[in-house]
């Protein structure tokens, strides 16, 4: 293929050439084809040139093709048709068999919460496609869309390149983890809280959680972690809490209904997390078919229509 794209062909000269080939004029082609004649004739002598040989010979008023230029023509004929319905036709997509994969960046409280639901629509609908889970978060979204890392991504974020798209999903709300049979909160008061030691996850690798960013209060933490993996485990057991989002706590109390969920003793602003791609892809059959089972899933009155900002 290098080679054919390296070769000196201008390709609209076929299609000069074979409007020229069924009328047998070119004037009748230049007509047809909304060019003046001396254009049509400029493109006859630049194809000629391309050739090396004549592909026209003059008739009366008119021209026919040479044995070379007959060749020409069915093989033009037999292929230009085909191109042009390749370029024009629109985009034909089967989810049921489609085998395309997909880097997805998640941030990891939404790797917890939408992608067993993403797979199980994508089981029913889709059932050859897959997805190659990549973390990311407000930090370094942009940077994995931008170059190609991740070809979608869902997270909160806030500035991003002019060739990024994105459609707000969900927002997120917080609530307060812990285990009943240690942490005794009858009521949470804002003393309570931040009396009680405190599992918070840091992106930073620090000490430092969505309380201290937000509010520019300090927490007494006993542990930083980086992900809400293994939150459920640091606090089931222990008298520490939890400041985390509400659908990451639907799945930690799934999988320990023993634990509890208690409303902040403050005011916190909600999250927006959103779908995030490329403008290049915008169009992509598949690609859209993907964004719309994510939308579907977070639709509001879908119990996973609750989202996370990925610090807790």
């Amino acid at each position: 293929m290098p080679g054919v794209y390296g070769r000196d062909l201008d390709l609209n000269l076929l299609r000069v050439f074979a409007v020229v080939a069924e009328t047998e004029n070119v004037t009748a082609a230049a007509a047809r084809l909304y060019l003046t004649q001396p254009a049509v004739s400029a493109a006859l002598r630049r194809l000629t040139t391309a050739v090396g040989v004549p592909l026209f010979v003059r008739k009366g008023r008119g021209i026919v093709l040479t044995s070379r230029g007959a060749r020409l023509q069915r093989e033009v004929s037999l292929y230009l048709p085909k191109l042009v319905d390749a370029a024009l036709a629109p985009a034909t997509f089967d989810a049921r068999s489609s085998d395309r994969t997909f880097r997805l960046g998640l941030s990891d409280d939404a790797e917890q919460w939408l992608l067993p639901r993403l797979l199980r629509v994508l089981a029913d609908e889709a059932p050859g496609m897959r997805v190659i889970a990549l973390p990311v978060q407000f930090r370094t979204v942009a940077s994995a869309l931008t170059s190609g890392a991740v070809e979608l991504a869902i997270s909160v974020t806030d500035e991003l390149p002019s060739g990024i798209q994105r459609l707000a999903l969900l927002r997120a709300g917080f609530v307060c983890l812990y285990d009943p049979r240690h942490a005794k909160l009858r009521t949470v008061t804002e003393q309570v809280y931040f009396a009680h030691e405190h599992v918070i996850v840091s992106y930073n690798g620090d000490l430092r959680g969505v309380i201290e960013d937000e509010l520019k209060k300090t927490r007494n933490v006993r542990c930083s972690v980086p992900s809400f993996s293994h939150v459920g485990a640091l606090i089931d057991g222990s008298a520490r809490l939890a400041t985390v989002p509400t659908i990451v706590a639907d799945s930690i109390l799934a999988l320990r209904p023993h634990l509890r969920t208690k409303s902040l003793p403050f005011q916190f602003p909600t999250i927006p997390a959103e779908l995030l791609w490329p403008l290049a892809s915008d169009d992509d059959e598949p690609h859209r078919f993907l964004r719309a089972k994510i939308v579907q899933i977070t639709s509001p009155g879908r119990p996973a229509a609750r989202a996370a900002k990925g610090r807790g």
